[in-house]
């Protein structure tokens, strides 16, 4: 009762209080970040190692288990979890340096796990001329520095199409009739097209850079490749197969309107707000648009703002339908 006193002694102290109260609850409402999940914080992060061609008894024998095994020695780790599917070796927690991994492994990706971090759209490109990998390749080295430019956004590379490569297709009766092995002809490659760093020549009073044409400026130029060499005739890689600038082997695709597409995920980060994400992202589509080719269409699509929103809208509600009925029973 003493409380309920102390207010009726003192009604312009509790109005002010009160006041108080409520301008500090709407400077907090507008500057806190808006969405659904709160940020969690978890202490999770994933530790993906890709290698083409190996299959999940493999990739468990030769590169998961060293990983697991290196785990061990790191002090905190709770708990470690492995999954091995065809190329791609799947770990938890952090990653400890590489060791006994066999030629050609290339760096895994790390990243940090968090409930939060999900996708909140798509964008989405489309165009009636441009092939697939023509668009990965705008998407990924055009729009993707942009896109990893906005704040509260993570940028993952892009998905739908297979990325560039240079494919190299070798005939087997060919091979046959030169009695080689395929292993020849992928030394070859190894050897005739190799990155050298570039050495220094004094001439004079100069110390000039002499880069090594070690590299070939043409894809074509390395039919030129000599790949059998000694007392018979010279074999060269067009003896024996093609070069083609194409793409990798397809592991997934998108359509729209039954057209292959390529498309971004926008996903935000943990401590973003979906709506400010989002507004950044529609904001910046003319950005996007104008370093791509006029026939290729940026459209930004599933968007999951709508859902936020409304979220918010029903909080909103439910509070002032929760203060007015407080405010009569008062």
């Amino acid at each position: 009762m003493w409380l309920l006193r102390s207010a009726l002694r003192n009604p312009i102290s509790v109005i002010v209080l009160v006041i108080g109260v409520a301008l500090c609850s709407i400077l907090a409402l507008t500057r806190m970040p808006i969405d659904i999940f709160p940020n969690l914080n978890l202490p999770v992060i994933y530790v993906a190692q890709p290698y083409g061609g190996m299959s999940p008894a493999q990739m468990e024998g030769y590169l998961v288990y060293y990983y697991e095994y290196h785990f061990l020695y790191i002090t905190g780790i709770e708990a470690v979890e492995s999954k091995s599917i065809q190329n791609v070796g799947l770990l938890k927690l952090t990653f400890h340096a590489r060791a006994f991994m066999p030629p050609g492994t290339v760096a895994p990706f790390i990243m940090r796990f968090d409930a939060g971090s999900v996708p909140v759209g798509y964008l989405v490109f489309s165009s009636p001329t441009k092939s697939v990998g023509e668009i990965q390749d705008l998407a990924l080295n055009r729009v993707r520095p942009l896109f990893a430019t906005l704040p509260g956004v993570s940028a993952p590379p892009p998905f739908g199409g297979a990325a560039r490569t240079i494919v190299v297709s070798v005939d087997p009766e060919r091979l046959r009739a030169y009695r080689m092995a395929p292993d020849e002809v992928v030394q070859a490659l190894n050897t005739g097209n190799t990155i050298v760093p570039a050495g220094n020549v004094r001439t004079g009073d100069l110390l000039r850079l002499a880069p090594i044409n070690s590299v070939v400026s043409n894809i074509k130029d390395l039919q030129n490749l000599p790949i059998r060499t000694g007392a018979g005739p010279t074999v060269f890689l067009r003896d024996v197969g093609t070069i083609e600038d194409s793409s990798d082997i397809i592991t997934g695709y998108a359509e729209v309107n039954g057209r292959r597409t390529v498309y971004i995920p926008v996903t935000k980060r943990a401590d973003a707000s979906t709506l400010a994400v989002v507004n950044e992202v529609k904001a910046s589509l003319a950005q996007f648009q104008s370093v791509v080719p006029p026939d290729i269409k940026i459209d930004y699509e599933f968007d999951q703002s709508p859902y936020v929103r409304n979220s918010l809208q029903s909080v909103v509600k439910e509070g002032l339908l929760g203060a007015v009925l407080t405010g009569v029973m008062v």
